[in-house]
């Protein structure tokens, strides 16, 4: 049964929108019919657009969204076109890349619960696509919904949509499956998208503060090189007298900024474009990513960070029955850091040719003694996914403490650069004027 987006007016007069099975468009303005709705305008997920009129009602709010029609679903020219043209640049991927990390997790929890009370995998996507505000997301689901009715596997319908649902996702659901565990399954995918929002949204929440400090920083200070230390230092450069090497230093900094302040502009915007071009190239985010590795306390952060998304994914991964070799394929792509992966690429090799896992992540250097160890007598006793679960609990306290000392120690740096800044900027206007006033005590 097609799936449409529909766009309407309500009986109270207000502008309605929503997502709909239907048979056909003629169904589909009954349905909507029934619910007090008069159809201006609908987008099957087929790229099939139309409008309806329904009465007067209708026609007027047809007209409004400038297309025109009786009952008949035809779109009218040109707005029907620019409509196609909405629906293309809509559709497929860039659908993904509007839903929230937090929608999704909700979304698979409601999931989960539904599955443990045994209601069957279709009514539960229904229902649940019916429970969430995000229309994007309701016409992704109602578009797997379709794809299971018709024969499809739930894993196989999500791979449809890479951007919401990653290979993470998806090989867990196809090992939930295969298993039969499918609410387990799910409810850890829960755990493990919370989780791991949480964990941006502290290091966003942590970098935050700092960040807005130093850019509240720059703009004072550049508005008061370009506006106020030019009227303060007219007087001195008219006098003809000579001034202090700080005063002069601060009188061409100035003049520079007033001059050359668009230049300046224009080769930060090519610098940082120059940098994400090197980064995003092999070589340059090799020599990134060694480089984040050696700094001294971030470099630390960002070790901890990327071995807690390894330990927490592992672990989800092995819980659900991943095979090994296809869990490492996909924690690879999660860490984050080129350094790391090629560690976790070399240690699937090692596992696929019959070693341990814990030996060559303890040749590479990069994973802690700790960490090591714990995998180790996991893969002793049959329990690495419980000591993957301990290993990325231990290192998620430590990244929280981590951060509060990152950040406790950038805010007065943060402070005490502007302090500097603005002392060098007073200083360096008072000292000619104290020297003009022993001039005229003299």
């Amino acid at each position: 049964m097609p799936v449409y987006e529909y766009s309407g007016v309500g009986s109270n007069g207000r502008a309605v929108k929503g997502v709909l099975d239907a048979d056909n468009p003629r169904a589909l303005k009954d349905a909507l019919r029934k619910q007090g709705i008069f159809l201006s305008g609908y987008n099957s997920a087929e790229g099939a657009e139309g409008a309806e009129g329904a009465g007067k009602g209708g026609g007027r709010a047809a007209r409004a969204a400038g297309v025109t029609g009786e009952g008949s679903g035809r779109a009218g020219g040109r707005s029907a076109a620019s409509v196609q043209d909405a629906s293309t640049r809509g559709g497929g991927f860039r659908i993904g890349k509007r839903v929230k990390v937090m929608e999704l997790a909700e979304v698979t929890r409601q999931l989960s619960t539904l599955l443990k009370a045994a209601i069957p995998v279709v009514d539960c996507i229904s229902a649940v696509s019916k429970q969430t505000g995000n229309v994007q997301l309701q016409r992704i689901l109602n578009e797997i919904r379709r794809a299971v009715t018709e024969g499809k596997s739930l894993g196989n319908a999500m791979a449809d949509h890479p951007h919401v649902f990653n290979d993470l996702y998806v090989n867990m659901v196809r090992a939930g499956e295969s298993s039969g565990t499918l609410d387990i399954v799910f409810s850890r995918l829960a755990d493990f998208t919370e989780s791991q929002a949480r964990l941006r949204s502290r290091l966003i929440g942590a970098m935050t503060y700092p960040m807005v400090m130093m850019g509240v920083g720059v703009i004072i200070v550049s508005m008061m090189m370009m506006f106020v230390v030019p009227k303060l230092t007219a007087m001195f450069t008219d006098m003809g007298q000579k001034l202090p090497f700080l005063t002069r230093a601060l009188i061409g900094i100035s003049e520079y900024f007033q001059n050359w302040w668009h230049v300046t502009a224009a080769g930060i915007v090519f610098a940082v474009w120059l940098f994400n071009r090197y980064r995003k190239s092999e070589r340059g985010r090799e020599q990134w990513d060694r480089l984040v590795l050696g700094i001294p306390l971030f470099g630390q952060l960002m070790r901890m960070v990327a071995i807690t998304r390894f330990a927490r994914t592992l672990g989800t991964l092995l819980k659900s029955g991943v095979p090994i070799i296809t869990a490492l394929e996909i924690v690879k792509h999660v860490v984050g850091n080129r350094i790391l992966e090629e560690v976790l690429e070399e240690a699937k090799l090692a596992v696929k040719e019959g070693d341990s896992l814990a030996r060559p992540l303890e040749r590479s250097g990069h994973f802690p003694p700790m960490v090591v160890h714990m995998i180790a007598v996991g893969e002793q006793s049959g329990q690495v996914e419980e000591m993957l679960d301990n290993v990325s609990s231990a290192y998620e306290m430590q990244v929280d403490s981590k951060l509060t000392v990152l950040t406790s120690l950038l805010e007065p740096l943060m402070i005490l650069c502007m302090g500097i800044a603005v002392a060098l900027i007073v200083f360096a206007i008072l000292t000619p004027m104290l020297q003009m006033n022993e001039l005229l005590k003299g």
